[in-house]
């Protein structure tokens, strides 16, 4: 019998080196599709279901943040979890540039560059919950903390 090789994300392979315990899921997705279709699709419910978004500040800087799918980023609060006055979603078009990832597969982990990130502080008494894994049609099982150690995130109360 021959052994199927399972296709690693830049996610994947980080965890991996840092020896962080993850299971990552496949599933047929071959375009962007929202974090609440995705739940829906897989049966998996929205307050372990959680999304990336990026942000760039009035300082230029660019910070990420990670929500609920179910949820809206409250632009105040995550403006000022970050010290910034301002901030903006990023421009779809910007994304693969400033992260190296595409809209719908995109993580906190593994980006270009390790920006500040803040994940929300409901994650934080779940016991687990599910990121995109770094591509379309990958997500990622892990522990709020192990999450923590992989991208140095806060958590920290930013949702409306």
């Amino acid at each position: 019998m021959s052994k199927e090789k399972t296709p690693k994300t830049n996610a994947m392979r980080i965890l991996d080196k840092m020896k962080i315990p993850y299971r990552a899921n496949f599933y047929d997705c071959d375009e962007f599709i929202d974090g609440m279709h995705i739940a829906d699709k897989l049966s998996q419910p929205y307050e372990i279901s959680f999304k990336t978004l990026m942000t760039v500040g009035r300082s230029g800087e660019h910070f990420v943040f990670v929500i609920p799918v179910d949820k809206e980023l409250n632009m105040k609060k995550a403006a000022s979890s970050v010290g910034e006055k301002s901030i903006e979603m990023l421009h779809v078009k910007d994304i693969k540039t400033v992260t190296g990832y595409i809209r719908g597969g995109c993580t906190s982990i593994g980006m270009k560059k390790q920006f500040k990130t803040v994940v929300d502080k409901s994650a934080e008494e779940k016991e687990e919950i599910i990121i995109s894994g770094g591509a379309l049609g990958v997500q990622l099982f892990i522990t709020p903390q192990n999450l923590q150690k992989a991208n140095g995130a806060s958590f920290c109360d930013i949702i409306k």
